[in-house]
């Protein structure tokens, strides 16, 4: 059984992926934004390294998922 203190720390630590995964899904939005307002304005070039940087983004976002669970157990 975890102590008060245990609990307490691992809240820390959920409250920190929880801020990183919202930074990351802006960071997405944004993303979206501008590959689409660059696409829509014809520039072509951006989209596939945006739906890479997109990915690698659902990488980080998984990864923290994947830590946030260890936590939890």
């Amino acid at each position: 059984m975890k102590t008060r203190v245990g609990r307490e720390q691992d809240l820390t630590v959920v409250y920190g992926i929880l801020c990183l995964v919202l930074i990351l899904v802006v960071l997405q939005l944004w993303l979206l934004m501008a590959t689409m307002n660059a696409f829509l304005g014809g520039d072509d070039v951006v989209v596939w390294p945006a739906a890479f940087a997109s990915l690698a983004c659902l990488g980080l976002n998984l990864g923290l998922l994947r830590s946030l669970y260890r936590v939890g157990r």
